[in-house]
């Protein structure tokens, strides 16, 4: 067995799901809704990219840019439609769950009709070169991914510790009701969450189109594998979600090689169901006593 091999893929794939799960862990945390239209977003940010790519620019950096800002505008526009009317009504937890996984539904129609059911793909954004050293080869999509997933989401964790903005939406998560009190607004801060998550989703699909295709349905297997993780890791903690993401990241790499990539769903919830049993919670659900409290 290749320790180096699936020591690379499991970072890998601990920085892309773990893009994806924190995003729906801010999104639970400071907002109170699960958003099951990740898997729409997803899709909509690879093919905003696609299309930039097509009719604008193939350079790396440009497109990475436009994968981002597509899911950013995916993210606000589901914030207009998907939970603006609805956060205050009754039951709003359910009526959130039905409202967006109907938007990934009516969504996902849209663009197989709009693009047609034949995959797309995306330019090599971070070239085409390697480096072997003893051992391991770091391509340059791996390197990129990890280098690229790591940066990102470190800018967006200092932006939320240090600016306005940022501070409203941790008050939001460590204490919704509180923040209420003292003035911040649930209406403009979801924009702002629903932008920025929407912007994690949309990184994560270029970083996972250098591996896969394009497709409308394409968002749906992150989407869940999204959405086990910030369960796993406790819904609400950031630091849980990138904890799961690497269990749930070795688990995909050591079952792709040993036993076959078919298999990496039933291993997957065999794990998380373990996992669940041990701490109910999640690897790291304390910050829901303390929003309890």
């Amino acid at each position: 067995m290749d320790i180096w091999f699936i020591v690379s893929n499991t970072i890998v794939l601990a920085c892309i799901y773990g893009t994806l799960a924190i995003g729906i862990s801010i999104t639970w945390s400071s907002l109170g809704l699960l958003n099951l239209a990740y898997g729409f977003i997803f899709a909509f940010a690879g093919y905003g990219a696609w299309l930039f790519a097509q009719h604008v620019s193939t350079s790396g950096p440009a497109v990475l840019a436009a994968g981002i800002l597509a899911g950013a505008l995916g993210g606000v526009v589901i914030c207009a439609v998907g939970f603006i009317p609805i956060h205050d009504k009754p039951n709003f937890t359910i009526r959130g769950l039905i409202a967006t996984l109907a938007i990934n539904l009516i969504g996902t129609q849209f663009l197989l009709w709009w693009f047609g059911p034949r995959s797309k793909s995306l330019p090599e954004i971070f070239g085409n070169w390697s480096v072997s050293l003893p051992g391991v080869v770091f391509t340059a999509d791996k390197v990129g991914n990890v280098a690229t997933s790591v940066l990102i989401l470190a800018v967006v964790l200092r932006w939320m510790q240090s600016s306005r903005r940022g501070l409203e939406i941790r008050a939001m998560m460590m204490n919704p009701h509180a923040a209420s009190i003292v003035g911040i607004g649930v209406r403009r801060t979801s924009f702002y969450v629903m932008g920025i998550t929407g912007g994690l989703a949309g990184l994560a699909a270029v970083l996972l189109s250098q591996t896969y295709y394009i497709s409308p349905f394409g968002g749906l297997m992150p989407m869940i594998k999204g959405v086990s993780i910030a369960l796993c890791g406790g819904l609400g903690s950031v630091r849980g979600a990138v904890i799961a993401a690497i269990v749930l990241g070795l688990n995909e790499a050591l079952t792709g090689i040993s036993i076959g990539g078919r298999y990496v769903l039933i291993t997957q919830f065999v794990v998380i169901i373990v996992i669940l049993l041990v701490r109910p919670r999640g690897i790291a659900g304390l910050l829901d006593k303390a929003r309890e409290a």
